[in-house]
């Protein structure tokens, strides 16, 4: 039977390829910064840009994300 995926995990989450690499490691999950939805105005500049960078996700999560994102 064919996995169904997690759509609130897929919309946050993305992975950084398609399959594993020649040495075998697999794909990196990207997440988005937290906190950049509003109140933007009265942080620093170089708050604001760390924000709109993309981050790998934690290492502690990442098992169980992979599982609910089936490819």
């Amino acid at each position: 039977m064919k996995l169904k995926t997690r759509k609130s995990i897929a919309k946050r989450f993305k992975l950084s390829g398609k399959k594993p690499n020649r040495w075998g490691k697999a794909p990196k999950l990207i997440r988005k910064s937290a906190g950049q939805d509003h109140f933007n105005a009265r942080e620093s500049s170089k708050t604001t840009t760390k924000k709109r960078r993309r981050h790998s996700a934690f290492a502690s999560d990442q098992k169980n994300i992979r599982r609910f994102m089936p490819r």
